[in-house]
């Protein structure tokens, strides 16, 4: 009887979940099988994952195979490595001491870097939201003193018909004062004759 490490569908549409399962090979996907390891929340991000360890490496070490997608979230859990690792005891390649310190470098190591890629991952969803944020409020800033100016366009148009309507209505009366000349005056007097001195 072939064993298989895989997942089981389960949740709503275009939500599932999955169980990660030991089944035969021949049974029904989300059908019968052997033991239940854990749960893969892809929905989530980082995805959810819960997993009994050392059972899914009693697993692998009887002979198990995991199917493409489990054996990728086997890895990153480290225990295809704890597997390998396992092997070369088992061989007499290495000793259980060693082993279990390469493991947990590589685990500190791993953990490391996936919280780098998560912080990362939520710093650019933060820096995406602030961008988004500040570019809705410079649109409705943008928006708004448009409206500003048209609104003072129109007051502006409004006043100055006003003014044409009371200039028509009310015309003004422009008075042409004509500029006369100063007339010259004939003096009709006559000169009084002084007496000279002689």
């Amino acid at each position: 009887m072939a064993v298989k490490i895989r997942l089981a569908r389960h949740g709503r549409k275009k939500r599932a979940i999955y169980d990660i399962v030991v089944a035969d090979a021949r049974a029904p996907r989300d059908g019968k099988f052997i033991e239940k390891l854990g749960q893969y929340n892809p929905n989530v991000t980082p995805a959810g994952l819960t997993l009994d360890n050392a059972r899914a490496l009693h697993w692998l070490m009887v002979g198990a195979l995991p199917t493409d997608t489990t054996r990728k979230i086997l890895s990153v859990e480290g225990l295809m490595y704890q597997k390998h690792l396992q092997v070369g005891v088992v061989k007499g390649a290495i000793i259980q001491e060693d082993a279990d310190k390469k493991h947990e470098a590589w685990i500190d190591a791993k953990s490391k870097s996936r919280e780098e890629r998560v912080a990362k991952l939520n710093l650019g969803k933060t820096d995406i939201r602030n961008a988004a944020l500040a570019a809705e409020t410079k649109k409705k800033e943008a928006a708004i003193a448009k409206k500003v100016d048209a609104e003072q366009a129109l007051i502006a148009a409004a006043a100055a018909e006003e003014a044409n309507r009371l200039a028509l209505a009310n015309p003004v009366k422009v008075d042409v004062i004509e500029e006369t000349s100063p007339e010259v005056t004939e003096d009709t007097s006559t000169e009084e004759e002084t007496p000279s001195a002689e």
